[in-house]
């Protein structure tokens, strides 16, 4: 079971729906690789899906596990920003924790 479930809806095969799915996929590898899932959906092709979801925009990501859902609307560019949206850790670089210091 994956720590961290994501679904992002776009509308068709534009350059800002590849370039939301592609920062979500480098977020999620740079802070929770291994440990989530992401979903992709073309709301034009099930707008019924955006509409249980009430998406008004696109694209938009919704982060559905762990509780509370985040939602969060754009392309995701800024990525440290997305980060603290979603409240995913800050795993990049952290150093081994050292034995025998105080």
């Amino acid at each position: 079971m994956s720590s961290y479930r994501f679904r992002l809806f776009v509308t068709g095969e534009t350059g800002r729906s590849h370039q939301a799915a592609d920062n979500l996929r480098e977020l999620c590898e740079t802070r929770v690789a291994g440990l989530y899932e992401l979903e992709v959906i073309d709301v034009l092709d099930h707008p019924e899906r955006a509409e249980e979801d009430k998406i008004i925009a696109t694209p938009t990501v919704i982060r559905l596990v762990p509780l509370p859902l985040k939602r969060v609307i754009g392309d995701l560019s800024d990525l440290e920003l997305a980060a603290m949206a979603f409240d995913l850790p800050d795993n990049r670089g952290a150093p081994d924790a050292e034995v025998g210091r105080p």
